[in-house]
């Protein structure tokens, strides 16, 4: 069995041959009720596959969904025009960093669909044009994806108040855009690990439908206990023989470290699918989620609370 870690794109996988747990269904959903998204979730927890599963959609590239979920649902493949922006590789604490970034974008678009570039405009007058272009040209309205929109903000937050302000009126401004360029778009989808308030960020167009705790979508991202009994049969018991475990208990010990999320209402247990992943590819029960990184902001915050790390273990809060 082939482990797509560190693998984001869902054209590869399928492709290659990994084992991909089949959220088409839930795609399909998704874009058959509604038209702009957000989405919240930790770090490694498969948004990026999220969106180039619904860039694959959006081409029209029936032949990478044969056998899944989507190909009884789906009719037409039509391919739509795509405009994917990821600020994934961004290092942000870079003065103009966000501008250069989104210009850069914008300056491909342009050139790709032969748009003359009037520089002189807004970056976000500059896109809703392209968008009124491009719909003019193909006759279908744009699909746009925007990974990790929050990752400009989040890593100037609490550290560079010029900075933070400067990101939120440039962020503000794009996204206006969308709500400009309201008639020429098909469906939009943000995602990013944290939302904040529409005043600072999202005012500037229609707000989006936050599925973040939505019952019907909590399983979008990551991996349920069926999912996990269904798919990983054979490396659940692999590894149950190289710990020493029955099935039952490795099922058991598996649980107590990696399903430790829930995002809605019915609480299911989600597993973090890059920790799962990694244990089944060493046969080893780790700590493969911490290891990727630290959450800076989080950080940030804890340094600057009176509580200790301690005095929030094994508390609840609400969900606001």
């Amino acid at each position: 069995m082939k482990y797509p870690i560190g693998i984001q794109t869902f054209e590869q996988i399928i492709e290659d041959g990994y084992i991909y747990v089949d959220k088409t269904e839930l795609v399909y959903r998704l874009v058959s009720e509604g038209k702009i998204y957000f989405l919240s979730r930790p770090r490694r927890f498969g948004k990026s596959l999220l969106l180039s599963t619904l860039k694959s959609y959006y081409q029209g590239k029936k032949e990478l969904f044969k056998g899944l979920g989507i190909e009884k649902l789906e009719k037409e493949w039509k391919k739509y025009p795509i405009f994917h922006i990821d600020f994934n590789g961004g290092n942000f604490k870079n003065p103009g960093e966000l501008k250069s970034t989104l210009e850069q974008y914008v300056k491909i678009w342009e050139e790709e669909y032969k748009i003359q570039s009037n520089e002189s405009l807004g970056i976000g007058v500059r896109f809703k044009e392209v968008l009124r272009r491009v719909h003019e040209q193909t006759g279908l309205r744009a699909v746009v994806l925007v990974d990790e929109y929050d990752k400009p903000l989040l890593d100037v937050l609490d550290t560079s108040p010029e900075l933070e302000e400067e990101h939120r009126n440039i962020l503000k401004g794009f996204f206006s855009t969308f709500k400009a360029a309201d008639e020429h778009l098909k469906f939009v989808f943000l995602t990013g690990v944290t939302k904040f308030s529409q005043i600072s960020v999202f005012s500037g167009f229609n707000q989006p439908d936050d599925i973040s705790m939505n019952t019907d979508y909590e399983s979008l991202c990551g991996i349920t206990q069926e999912e996990l009994e269904n798919y990983f049969e054979e490396p659940i018991e692999e590894m149950a023989e190289s710990e020493k475990y029955t099935r039952e208990e490795m099922l058991l010990r598996l649980k107590e470290e990696y399903d430790g999320y829930h995002f809605g209402k019915k609480l299911t247990d989600i597993y973090n699918p890059f920790s799962i992943l990694n244990a089944f590819k060493g046969k080893s029960i780790e700590p493969y989620w911490t290891r990727t990184g630290n959450p800076e902001y989080l950080l940030r915050l804890l340094a600057k609370s009176e509580k200790r790390i301690t005095d929030y273990v094994g508390n609840y809060y609400a969900v606001q």
